[in-house]
């Protein structure tokens, strides 16, 4: 019924609901008082009752201009209620009345539209550069009758205040419980709706974790918001923000219900032996679905992976780059870079006749084994310290120094398809693992410099091919100590971490 009624009153508004207010020939001249104390713009509040049963107060301005010596015009530009947008509302040529200080008006209107009809009588004053109108309207809707109440009650303006209406951030605190559900941090696009994801699985657990989220929140200097930050949101559904700056300016942002989207999560916390040992520190991989070329040089006495306590009973997986002191041939290169991706590695491409070391590392594996739809966001944190010197072994088995260089990490992750159009599998390897014309989108961290602390990287899958449900494709997630490892290229010593791996998925 309310919704129905409110209805009624944007009709109303929208018809130009008063045409005049009261008249009086012999009306005195106020226009000293109208011009110096009157016009100009008022800050206030709406306030619609209907029935009996008030609703809550909403942010309005209005503008009062000079209609004559003895009159005005009351407006409502761009006049909204409850989120919708009625236009613009005026009450014209409105004599005024004094009674001390007090300058009061009155005015009445009939109107009939279709099965539409009411009486509406407003009465307003003006005081102290404050304003108030009530309105009442009795109306008949299909015989139904039914009374509506409106206040308006503003303050004028100095022309001074502010116009900004803005949210300048909108975040949730991690640290909150209630706010562990949220994957991805809000967004606040150009449309004023504001946009963030949180983890199924999670919402599945708890299905009132969306009621009980804690956005904090920060608008434009002087500006108020219907809504306080800081406080529980019921974000079931989309929530509408009003911000109404210092001059009455309203601006409104729609926090929507967040995207629910499936999170592959791998921390490191649990490994298991690979088929071959890697070096004297054994270090240990986690499970099938990861591999390593460590493999290989752990019988030269290099360590290019093990894994990294940090804290208690949490690890993380490190890699460094491996300078054979006494290359001589070319199955040893001089630098090896540490690697971890999932996939496979086998050590019988280097080998005679083939001498192909980069043909040992197939990447990828089914991909619903790690994720379970579109992945959309590669994230996780890292570490990275450049070794001293810098190595080109391309050519040169010995390796060559490059004067200044530094060498630099390598993260990615790539999703590519898994049969040709033949219907054989595709297994990409150190060769075409960038630039195969079977990959179909990849995420690929901007920044392999040095890092002394964890640093987050939260990145974005570009898409090279459209992604169809039901195909089948592989996931690599690939990374590496020498980002030109897979050329031979890099510093003896530089150090890789990694931690908790996540892929958001569609």
């Amino acid at each position: 019924m309310k919704k129905n009624l409110f209805y009624l009153f944007a009709l109303i508004c929208s018809m130009s609901l008063f045409t005049a207010c009261s008249d009086d020939d012999e009306a005195p001249d106020y226009s000293k008082v109208i011009e110096s104390e009157m016009t100009g713009n008022y800050k206030g509040t709406l306030t619609v009752t209907v029935e009996g049963t008030t609703m809550p107060s909403e942010p309005q301005k209005i503008k009062i201009e000079k209609a004559g010596p003895s009159a005005i015009n009351l407006s409502l530009a761009n006049f909204s209620f409850m989120g919708i947008t009625i236009g613009d509302v005026e009450l014209k040529n409105c004599v005024l009345s004094q009674n001390g200080n007090v300058y009061t008006f009155t005015g009445t209107q009939d109107l009939k539209v279709d099965a539409l009809s009411c009486t509406i009588n407003a009465k307003g004053t003006i005081a102290n550069s404050a304003v108030k109108v009530d309105m009442d309207i009795d109306a008949t809707v299909g015989g139904l009758k039914q009374s509506v109440k409106v206040v308006y009650e503003g303050t004028r303006l100095t022309g001074s205040e502010s116009s900004e209406a803005k949210i300048t951030a909108f975040s949730f605190d991690m640290s909150n419980e209630a706010n562990t559900i949220v994957i991805e941090q809000p967004v606040i696009n150009e449309d004023n709706t504001i946009t963030f994801r949180v983890d199924e699985a999670k919402v599945e657990e708890n299905p009132d974790a969306l009621k009980n989220l804690v956005p904090t929140f920060t608008i434009s200097d002087k500006a108020t918001s219907s809504v306080e930050s800081g406080k529980a949101m019921n974000l079931s559904s989309d929530v509408t923000i009003a911000v109404t700056a210092e001059d009455g300016t309203i601006v409104e942002y729609v926090v929507k219900s967040p995207t629910k989207n499936t999170v592959m999560k791998f921390n490191f916390d649990e490994w298991e032996h690979p088929e071959y040992g890697l070096g004297k520190n054994n270090a240990l991989l986690p499970n099938d679905i990861w591999a390593s070329g460590a493999s290989a040089a752990g019988f030269l006495g290099g360590v290019l992976l093990e894994n990294e306590p940090i804290g208690e009973n949490t690890y993380a997986a490190k890699m460094t780059t491996f300078e054979y002191p006494n290359a001589a041939n070319f199955l040893i290169p001089k630098i090896t870079s540490g690697s971890l991706y999932t996939g496979s590695f086998d050590m019988t491409p280097a080998l005679p006749p083939t001498n192909d070391r980069l043909k040992c590392t197939s990447f990828g594996v089914e991909a619903s084994r790690l994720i379970s739809g579109k992945p959309l966001f590669f994230r996780g944190v890292y570490k990275y310290k450049s070794g001293d010197k810098y190595l080109d072994a391309s050519e040169n088995i010995q390796g060559d120094v490059i004067e200044g260089k530094k060498d630099e990490c390598a993260i990615q992750a790539v999703l590519y398809e898994a049969k040709d159009a033949d219907e054989k599998e595709v297994v990409l390897n150190g060769h075409d693992i960038n630039d195969s014309d079977y990959i179909v989108a990849s995420a690929v961290l901007a920044d392999g410099t040095e890092k002394e602390e964890f640093t987050s990287f939260n990145i974005e899958f570009t898409y090279r091919k459209e992604y169809k449900v039901g195909n089948e494709y592989k996931f690599a997630i690939v990374c590496s100590s020498s980002k030109d490892g897979d050329r031979f290229k890099g510093a003896g010593g530089s150090t890789l971490t990694v931690d908790n791996f996540e892929v958001i998925c569609e």
